[in-house]
C-alpha cells in the first residue's frame, strides 16, 4: 500500500468541494487526460466517472466508482483500468485547525498490480500521489484566496 499525506491550507469543506465535483477530477488526478462522463449523483456510493488516462498517445478509458462516501471526511474509490486490474483509493480529510490534513492510501485490488505489489510499485504510486496532492492543494488554496464573485 502506498500512503501520502499533505497539509492543505484550506478547510475540509473547501477541499471536499473539489472532490465532490466529478467534472474537476482531471484537474487534480495525475495521469487523467480528461473526464468523459460523470454520474449526476457523484460522489454518492455507486456513482461513476469515466475518464481517459495515460501519457501522450498511450491512453485507456478507466471507470472510477465510489465505494464509500462520508462528506467532508472520507471518500473511497475503486479505479478500474482493464486489462491492468483495479485499485482502491482511500482519501481522508482530517481537520487540522482551519486547514485539512489529507491522507490518501492506494492499494491494488486485482490484476497484475496485486502480484507486483511491494516497494517498487508503491514507490512509483507514492510519487504519483504526491504530485496529485500538490495539484489538489494548489487548487484548493488558490480558490480559498480568490474573492467570491459578486
Amino acid at each position: 500500500m502506498a500512503r501520502n499525506r499533505r497539509l492543505i491550507l484550506s478547510s475540509p469543506s473547501e477541499v471536499w468541494s473539489l472532490l465532490a465535483d466529478g467534472s474537476r477530477y482531471g484537474e487534480w488526478v495525475t495521469g487523467t487526460q480528461r473526464v468523459l462522463t460523470v454520474d449526476p449523483h457523484w460522489p454518492d456510493v455507486g456513482a461513476r466517472l469515466r475518464v481517459r488516462v495515460g501519457m501522450g498517445p498511450v491512453t485507456l478509458d478507466d471507470d472510477v466508482v465510489v465505494r464509500i462516501c462520508e462528506p467532508e471526511r472520507r471518500l473511497e474509490l475503486e479505479a478500474r483500468a482493464e486489462p491492468f486490474g483495479a485499485a482502491r483509493i482511500a482519501m481522508r480529510l482530517i481537520p487540522w485547525g482551519e486547514h485539512t490534513l489529507f491522507v490518501i492510501d492506494w492499494h491494488p485490488l486485482r490484476g497484475p498490480g496485486t502480484r507486483m505489489h511491494g516497494l517498487p510499485v508503491d514507490y512509483v504510486v507514492a510519487i504519483r500521489n504526491g504530485m496529485m496532492l500538490t495539484k489538489l492543494a494548489r487548487i484548493a488554496v488558490r480558490e480559498h484566496h480568490e474573492p467570491a464573485p459578486t
